[in-house]
């Protein structure tokens, strides 16, 4: 069997990894921290970003 890691999450599955809250989530799409891709209706996270934005957290907290 063969598994492909996820490269797309729901908002709800973003503010779940990054321990925050949707309205918060939201504010981070809004201020182009996270990406997103529309499918049909589904607004939807790319994980990439979900991973850029910690690690830029991790870097800014070093400095």
């Amino acid at each position: 069997m063969t598994y492909f890691e996820p490269v797309l999450c729901s908002v709800a599955q973003a503010a779940l990894a990054l321990g925050i809250g949707k309205t918060k989530t939201y504010e981070l799409i809004s201020e182009g921290l996270l990406d997103t891709v529309t499918i049909g209706t589904r607004r939807l996270v790319t994980v990439e970003s979900i991973r850029r934005l910690v690690e830029k957290a991790q870097m800014d907290e070093a400095a």
